[in-house]
């Protein structure tokens, strides 16, 4: 059966656009704007941004997540200054290189066990390379919620920003799944990030109901000066028809609709976990916090449930499967998914394994 008809348990990017975000774009699709972000809906969309992480906030949009990453570092970074992010961060596996190729500086990759850094990772890479035979360490980026399906708990958070501050570095978070991670802690976004004491933050809304763009958000503008707007165009996401991207985010950030689409992602992930953690077969493999679920089977079985539903293998040595839920999955989806894995893992057949492919954050 192919992909596109089988039900979707690969990632929330699998997601379909949420009613109230088409209404904005159709809303926005009313007679002629003046172009690249100088619209009603644009400014609307930015107060918004302030009225969330406050008033001091400085807000591009973008056209998606690796955009807003490369941009937003890049806003940041002299070319021989240096990036450190875990070994799992989208920047350093599944974004090609784009930030690397577009700036000039360097990723470090930290290996952790758990998609998280912490002080002592980082302090390792201070001590040492100061001369002109390194690259500098300037920025951390970290990933909330992470790769891995971790969330920074707030204490952890601080402490974490407040190093790095001590040392000179500034703070980046890849917030594609901040909604996510901020209701699974209970907070608000300000809470999440800016409080923490986070310098950068790069707000997605695809995979929360959007039907494409990021938002970049400087809460320390002096650190980029002049530089933002010009990167965003040279990164070639400075969007003509900006209204259509900022509209969307005006409606998620409304009433809080991030936080229910979060909320549902997160309340099915759970409802899956709760199915399928009784099963023999199935061993989860990580902690559910936000909406995904890491776990291992028979690759036989993995291959009977893909004949009915989508979802990758995330690391194939093991195998361990990723499973992803988002704002419109339903409590029916999840129960026959769950039905469906616990035939298959009680099905001693034993196949071939053909290659499942490669998560796609």
């Amino acid at each position: 059966m192919n992909a596109s008809v089988r039900r979707s348990f690969g990632s929330d990017n699998n997601a379909p656009v949420a009613p109230e975000i088409l209404e904005a774009i159709v809303g926005a699709n009313a007679g002629d704007a003046v172009g690249y972000g100088d619209d009603a809906w644009t400014a609307r969309a930015i107060d918004r941004f302030k009225e969330t992480f406050g008033e001091g906030t400085d807000v591009y949009f973008t056209l998606n997540g690796t955009g807003a990453n490369v941009a937003a570092l890049s806003s940041l970074l002299r070319p021989w200054e240096a990036v450190l992010a875990p070994a799992s961060a989208h920047l350093q596996t599944d974004e090609c290189g784009a930030f690397e190729r577009f700036s000039g500086s360097k990723v470090i990759p930290i290996p952790t066990t758990d998609g998280k850094l912490r002080p002592a990772d980082l302090e390792p890479y201070l001590l040492v390379g100061h001369d002109v035979h390194f690259p500098q360490p300037r920025a951390v980026s970290i990933s909330q919620a992470t790769e891995l399906g971790g969330v920074y708990e707030l204490a952890e958070l601080r402490e974490l920003c407040g190093f790095a501050h001590d040392h000179g570095l500034i703070v980046h978070v890849d917030g594609a799944r901040l909604s996510n991670a901020a209701v699974a802690l209970a907070a608000t976004l300000r809470e999440s990030s800016v409080d923490a004491g986070v310098d950068v933050l790069t707000f997605g809304g695809t995979k929360n109901g959007l039907m494409l763009g990021d938002a970049i958000c400087f809460f320390e503008p002096k650190l980029h000066a002049r530089a933002a707007p010009f990167v965003q165009k040279q990164a070639m996401q400075l969007a003509s028809k900006m209204r259509y991207v900022a509209a969307q985010f005006e409606a998620l950030l409304a009433q809080e609709r991030w936080a229910r689409y979060a909320a549902h992602a997160n309340a099915m992930a759970q409802r899956l976990h709760e199915r399928i953690r009784e099963i023999p077969q199935v061993r989860v493999t990580r902690p559910v916090r936000c909406n995904a679920i890491f776990a291992t089977l028979e690759r036989s079985a993995i291959e009977r449930i893909r004949e009915d539903f989508f979802f990758y293998v995330f690391d194939e040595s093991l195998p361990e499967v990723r499973w992803m839920t988002h704002w419109a999955t339903t409590p029916q989806d999840v129960d026959d998914f769950a039905a469906c894995i616990r035939a298959a893992a009680a099905d001693p057949r034993r196949e071939n394994s053909r290659a499942a492919g490669s998560p796609r954050r």
